[in-house]
């Protein structure tokens, strides 16, 4: 099995719902910025929502670090609008709900349970090139955290601007960071 790290995300072309309207979401929609793939199972369920809220709760943050946020799901565009009408826990969601209701977008980023045709908890953070530096994939019963997976976009980024820099464990911004050479092996 090859990595996902620094490979290119899929060509796709997807229908989404984002502020009241049904829009069309590509590739070419999402290079140029920092962009999070969002997988989750299904709408109106258990701990997805939990979910999609937390990263609701953090959306302005990620947007101040010029970072687009996707939630995907095998649902339809019309279901997420279902979904957002009549809960107002979803109600809080400002970023776009993208619709997978082939499976290819899952498929392709390797989060597809071919089985039950849901997602796996996927999480996917894409530099402007487009290509993933960022993967964390848990089973359906497990959430994720959006403090965590902003943390982890805040350090991708800083490595990305900060050549020869490397962040260590817990790493936070404004936090020291480590120079690989020699003169650090076997000292830390």
């Amino acid at each position: 099995m090859s990595s996902i790290i620094n490979s290119q995300i899929p060509e796709f072309k997807v229908q989404a719902f984002h502020n009241g309207e049904f829009k069309t979401v590509t590739t070419q929609d999402v290079l140029g910025k920092w962009s999070i793939f969002f997988f989750y199972p299904a709408d109106f369920t258990f701990v997805c929502p939990t979910e999609l809220v937390d990263m609701a709760e953090k959306y302005e943050a990620f947007k101040a670090l010029g970072v687009e946020v996707y939630s995907v799901s095998t649902d339809s565009h019309f279901t997420h609008k279902a979904w957002h009408d009549t809960s107002d826990s979803i109600k809080k969601i400002q970023y776009p709900m993208l619709s997978d209701h082939t499976g290819a977008l899952s498929r392709a980023f390797g989060v597809l349970n071919e089985d039950d045709f849901l997602a796996y908890r996927g999480t996917f953070v894409a530099n402007p090139d487009g290509a993933i530096k960022v993967v964390e994939i848990n089973d359906g019963s497990i959430g994720r955290n959006a403090d965590e997976l902003l943390r982890k976009v805040e350090a991708a980024q800083f490595v990305a601007s900060h050549d020869g820099e490397v962040c260590p464990a817990k790493w936070k911004k404004g936090d020291s960071t480590l120079k690989p050479s020699i003169d650090l092996v076997g000292k830390i």
